[in-house]
């Protein structure tokens, strides 16, 4: 027999009993101060989990099951719940059924001691819908400290001008009903352009956060020097999508600079999380289409990207 597959396949499937990751009972209230994420004791947090994929077309795996495997045996301390816009079956054509599949996602992170974000998964402006959605969304859960907004996932081809005007409004909407859960805001050019923000970010309000997107096969040192030049201006970051592919989402897994890139933010307190939980055939849906839609995944039903995944989630938990 051997020592090593047998090892590693008692740790995939009792894994639970191993490590911990943070949670809400623990950090409660999130806050920005300066370019970092605290919890309620001013100590230095730093986030790391899974964004499930687009809830319209993998609308399977939003349940209970699924969060509850994220948080046990793979040690997240955050999901992301990426609500679908402008496609089919996505917000703007069934807004009932996209936000029951959202809530699932929130309220079984709620249940799990987990921080939970509740993206507006879109490449463009749709100012009122985002403003009606997030007014409900503050409504129902901003008193909730495991609650983080994300009003625009990757702009496209938006000036930074557009995406601030945008994002003061939104912004502006959630604060009239939740003063201090954070705010994610997104930057042009599907979050790489975060030197823009840099230069012009948004004031008046607390607890903002601006996010980067990484596929590190595509996304290098050039990337991450954006990144720093942004820190040193004070710009609070956050990784709200990731992963160790191409950006088109395919190709071959770079676990070299994707663990460039984890080096990184783990260097500099910068929360994370991996796109995404979903069985599309390509390289970045860390699922094969034989998994649960309810967790208690083995490796068998993992791709390459969701062994590297759960092995990066589970290696960082015991970290603040």
């Amino acid at each position: 027999m051997n020592f090593k597959i047998t090892l590693a396949a008692l740790l995939l499937t009792a894994g639970s009993f191993t490590t911990q990751a943070q949670s809400v009972k623990k950090h409660g209230q999130l806050q920005v101060d300066g370019t970092q994420l605290k919890d309620q004791q001013g100590e230095a947090l730093t986030l790391r989990g899974m964004s499930f994929g687009w809830h319209n077309y993998w609308p399977r795996f939003y349940t209970p099951g699924t969060v509850k495997w994220l948080r046990k045996d793979w040690k997240s301390s955050v999901v992301r719940a990426a609500m679908g816009v402008e496609p089919r079956n996505g917000y703007l054509e069934k807004p009932e059924w996209s936000k029951e599949k959202v809530k699932a996602v929130v309220d079984a992170a709620i249940q799990e001691d987990m921080y939970v974000i509740i993206d507006w998964h879109s490449h463009n402006i749709n100012l009122e819908e985002a403003k009606e959605f997030f007014a409900e969304m503050a409504r129902t859960y901003g008193h909730r400290p495991n609650v983080i907004y994300e009003i625009f996932n990757e702009p496209d081809e938006e000036s930074w001008d557009e995406v601030k005007a945008y994002s003061k409004e939104v912004i502006s909407t959630i604060r009239a009903i939740d003063p201090d859960n954070i705010i994610l805001v997104g930057t042009p050019h599907w979050d790489q352009d975060i030197h823009l923000a840099a230069d012009a970010p948004i004031t008046g309000f607390d607890n903002l956060m601006y996010t980067v997107h990484f596929y590190a096969a595509t996304h290098k040192q050039s990337l991450r020097d954006r990144c720093d030049y942004a820190l040193s201006k004070g710009l609070p970051l956050f990784i709200s999508e990731s992963a160790g592919m191409e950006a088109t989402g395919d190709g071959p897994l770079d676990e070299k600079e994707w663990q460039n890139w984890i080096d990184w933010a783990e260097k500099n307190k910068v929360s994370w999380v991996t796109w995404s939980v979903s069985d599309k055939d390509e390289t970045c849906s860390i699922l094969l289409p034989n998994a649960s839609s309810d967790g208690r995944w083995k490796k068998k039903d993992l791709k390459a990207s969701g062994i590297k995944s759960r092995e990066l989630l589970r290696s960082y938990s015991r970290k603040k």
